[in-house]
This record gives structure tokens, sequence and C-alpha cells, in this order.
């Protein structure tokens, strides 16, 4: 009699499988089925990192901390700084652990706080527009403020408020370059520097004053932003970006070598200051105090010099918005999303590239026209790559297209590493003499590196369209290109 074996869940190929499949489940290992060794804990594992994160860091940074050079008269100076590199590898150690702690390795990470609820009825309120408006409030009686709270450091003050507002208004005429045409742009300080040298050179040589100069040292860098615009029509991305560099370069290597008319590396001297209505602040008789019969004070320039900034980039702002809803300002945001498609449509895109680049180069010779008559003195070393690097980086962290986030990345990144000369406890912890400006650019970086993990597209990451339709909405960061011209 014959016996027939029945197929079961075991003599099956795809059940002898499955079977063997559940044997290592319940195992928890591979052949020859060994069990899987223990998983460390959570603080056992951001301790790891930890450690990882601090070798890494003492190992970058051995050659920046430990050693320091110095002219000296036999030669350079060698000075051993090893507690500094401890110091640095201490923080980075104590910050990646509550990093993993709390957050990378947390089940319920604390992060979870800060995020936005999920839609609601009820209509949320404008953080932004809030917050814009006090900020614009505080910086028309800033100098009121200052003189009535911080009487014995009004000066200092007032003058970092200058510093600060100048780079807000560089950021501006820069995002609408790379924020709103999405065309990279590293050489923008030439803009900056043809400003600067229009003015002094025309103030100087034809005996104009500063209200004359001005509108001219704008149009002049707008020419400039124009003839930079014909040769790099076809290029996008990097290429872009190489090339405007090098525009930059070639720039500050013409001022620093045309001697006989630009001074060279001497600069220029004796840049008029502006007046008021002709009045010049001054201790003279025809001066400013003297008209209105007042005690003169040498505060009074600097308060009238910070106002001339703050409405210069109110200006800038205000221009920028209203295009940004002008055909102009719509082409512009159509060509940072995809510059074929624009060309399918029939927009001009040679036009409109040209267009972003003088109305920034306008507003960055109107800054650099500022700056020459706030210092008296110009010279090819304002005007190096770093300052485009400061601008750009500015415009990075803010947010590309957001004219508030340029605003906190400027107050943040300019205001706060001048402010942290004045904290003596920076001394206590990184020894005597220590000047946080000369790690400027390391800070830079740094904050660079944390934006971009935390906040990819920048601090304002959400935008509100120029066009919408029935209802405002605003537009996710994700939804809105980087500003690659693709």
């Amino acid at each position: 009699m014959e016996t027939t074996n029945q197929p079961t869940a075991s003599n099956r190929p795809e059940g002898a499988e499955l079977e063997s499949e559940a044997r290592r489940d319940a195992m928890q290992g591979e052949p020859p089925f060994t069990e899987a060794p223990p998983e460390d804990s959570r603080f056992v594992r951001s301790l790891k990192e930890a450690g990882i994160t601090a070798a890494l860091v003492g190992a970058l940074t051995v050659f920046f901390f430990i050693f320091r050079t110095d002219i000296g008269s036999g030669g350079l100076d060698l000075t051993l700084r090893p507690e500094l590199w401890l110091v640095w590898m201490g923080i980075a150690f104590g910050a990646r652990f509550l990093l993993s702690y709390f957050i990378f390795r947390a089940e319920e990470p604390i992060t979870r706080y800060f995020k936005r609820p999920s839609a609601s009825r009820r209509k949320p309120l404008p953080i932004g527009k809030i917050f814009g408006v006090a900020m614009l409030i505080v910086a028309i009686f800033l100098p009121v403020l200052l003189d009535t709270f911080l009487p014995r450091q009004n000066r200092y003050l007032l003058d970092l408020s200058i510093l600060i507002l100048t780079y807000v208004m560089l950021g501006w005429g820069l995002n609408i370059v790379v924020g709103l045409a999405g065309l990279l742009d590293l050489g923008y300080v030439a803009f900056y520097a043809v400003g600067a040298y229009s003015f002094a050179l025309l103030s100087t040589n034809f005996d104009l004053g500063f209200w004359v100069c001005l509108p001219m040292a704008g149009l002049f860098a707008a020419l400039w932003g124009i003839m930079l615009g014909f040769p790099v029509l076809r290029l996008r991305g990097d290429y872009l970006a190489i090339v405007t560099l090098a525009f930059g370069e070639i720039i500050r290597v013409v001022l620093l070598n045309w001697y006989e008319f630009t001074g060279g590396p001497n600069g220029l001297l004796g840049i008029p200051k502006p007046t008021l209505f002709g009045l010049e602040f001054s201790r003279g008789d025809d001066g400013f105090a003297a008209y209105f019969g007042i005690d003169y004070d040498p505060i009074q320039r600097f308060v009238f010099l910070y106002y001339i900034i703050l409405a210069l980039a109110l200006l800038t702002n205000f221009v920028t918005m209203r295009m940004r809803k002008l055909p102009v300002g719509r082409a512009w945001e159509a060509l940072r999303e995809d510059e074929i498609a624009c060309r399918a449509l029939g927009i001009n895109t040679v036009n409109v590239k040209l267009s972003a680049f003088a109305t920034g180069a306008m507003f960055g010779g109107f800054a650099g026209s500022f700056f020459a008559t706030r210092q008296g003195f110009i010279s090819p070393e304002s005007f190096t790559f770093i300052e485009s690097a400061i601008i750009l980086a500015i415009v990075v962290l803010g947010g590309l297209g957001s004219q508030l986030g340029v605003v906190i990345a400027s107050v943040v990144m300019i205001g706060g590493i001048e402010l942290l000369r004045n904290l003596t406890v920076l001394e206590a912890v990184f020894g005597a003499g220590f000047d946080p400006t000369q790690y400027r650019m390391l800070i830079f970086g740094l904050a660079m590196v944390a934006i971009m993990v935390w906040k990819p597209r920048g601090l304002i990451s959400t935008r509100i369209p120029s066009v919408f339709y029935k209802e405002k909405k605003k537009i996710g960061a994700d939804l809105v290109s980087q500003g690659e011209g693709h």
C-alpha cells in the first residue's frame, strides 16, 4: 500500500524558509544562532557619541587653539595654549551629549514641544508681522532708549546699531539676487565697493555733497550690475558663483593697482560728512547745534547717521516688497523655481536676470556710499571676499527670500559677536586676552552648520507667495527652491 506524503509547512520550500526566519527571530541572531549582544543604554550611547565628537573637534582644532604665533623682535614667538584647546573639547563634549541624550537618542525628543500643532480651526496669530512691527518701533526710538537706559554706552551701542543696519541693507540687497531670483552671487562686495568709491571720488574731486552723490553712486553700481549680468546670462549654479567671485576680485585688484585714480592701497581720505540742509554737525557757529541754539554733543552726528542708514534700509525693504508684487518680482520668483518653465511661458530671462542684478547692485551702491561717508576713509582692504561671504551667510542663515530673517541674522551674527567683547566671563573661561572677533568666521561656520541641521531653509523658512488665489497662504519650505536657479 502506497503512502503519499502530504505537504506540510515544514517540507515545503517556502515553509522551511519561514520556519528558519522564525528561528532566527526567536534566537535574536544569525546562524549559528548566537544571541545578539546587549544594546548600550541611552546614557552610554550618548557618552560614546560625545567622546567621538570631542575627539574630532580636538583633532581638527589642534593647530588653531594650542599654538599661537606672534610677531616678535627676532621672528615669530610661539605660545602654547593647551587649556583653550581642552575648553573647546569640553564644550563640544557637553553639547553633543545633551543633543544625543535629549534629542537624538530620546524616545520623545524635547524638540516636539517646539513643533507647530496640527492645523486648527483658529487662524494663527501673525507672529512675524507683530515681531517685525515691534522691531521697527524699537529701531525708530533706539537713540532715545539708549540715552535713557544706557547713557554711558550710548555712543558705542549706537555705532554698533549703525553697523548692523548697514549689513541689514546689504543683506536685503543680496536677497533680491539670491533669495528672489535664485542667482548665487559671491561677488556682491564689488557693488558695495563701486558705491563707496563713486561717492568718494565725486565728492572729493567735484565738491559735491552726500545727498547729490548718493543716487549717482547707486546708479553707477547698477550699471556695473548690468555689466556683470551680460556675460553670465547662460550660467547657473556653481558656474555663476565662480564668475561672480572672479568679478569681485577683479574690482578689488583694480582698486588696489589703479593708484593714480583710486589711491591704491593708501585709499581715499577727506571724504565729506553728510549735512542736514547744509548744516554740519560740528562745533562751529554754522553747525547744527549753534543754529538751533542747543549744546554741542558729538553724539548728534551718530544719531544723524543712524537715522540715515535706517531710512535707506527701510527704503530698500519697501522697494523690494513692492517689486515682489509687480510682474518683474513674480518673474524673479518664477526664475528661481524653474528657468526652463519661464522660457516656455515666454518670459525674457535675459531681462529678468539683468533687472535682478541691477536692483541688488543699486542698493549695494547706496550702502557703499553711506559706508564711505561714515568712515571718512576707504581702502581696498574694506572690500575683500570675506565681506561677500558674511553677507551671503546672513542671507542664508536668515532664510532665502525672507526679509525678517535677514534682520534677525544680522542682529545675531554682527551685533552678537561685537557684544561678546564686553563679556568678562569669556576671559574667565578661555583665558585672559581672549578676543571672540578673531574667531568670527569660525562662529559663522558653526552657526551655518547648526542652522543647516536644525533649519535647512534658514531661520524663517515659510514664504508668503507674491500672488495668491482667494485666500492668503504660506508656502512650506519644502516646496520652495533653494535659489539655485534651476
